[in-house]
């Protein structure tokens, strides 16, 4: 079982605030060094999803993310535009043409917002 993700950042408190607001997540623990999301008490990935933890690290974000984050809304579009309301950014990393959307947060790390599944694609 994969108990957290680590995500090396300047600011963690700054960071996981961006994160804690995209994903409605909660704080579970913070220091100056480190916080912690998880997901809502008693939503469907309490428990289940991996938590995010957030390490302060001197240097900085240089290439491409070798793991990112990929968020499936129910609306894209809205999705998108909420997501850059609260700091995020779109980005080209050469993807070009894609159902998917690449942004970054606050700090640059790159994350996708899919489209959202279509009623087939639930039903399998």
């Amino acid at each position: 079982m994969i108990q957290c993700l680590g995500i090396d950042c300047h600011d963690p408190m700054t960071l996981s605030a961006f994160w804690r607001e995209a994903l409605g997540w909660r704080v579970t623990y913070a220091s100056d060094d480190q916080h912690v999301l998880e997901p809502a008490e008693d939503s469907p990935q309490d428990g289940v999803a991996a938590d995010l933890l957030f390490l302060k690290v001197p240097e900085n974000k240089t290439v491409k993310n070798r793991l990112h984050l990929d968020l499936r809304p129910d609306d894209q579009a809205a999705e998108v535009q909420r997501l850059l309301s609260l700091g995020a950014a779109t980005v080209d990393i050469g993807q070009g043409e894609q159902s998917w959307v690449v942004m970054a947060d606050p700090e640059g790390n790159e994350f996708c917002v899919l489209r959202a599944l279509t009623a087939e694609e639930l039903a399998e």
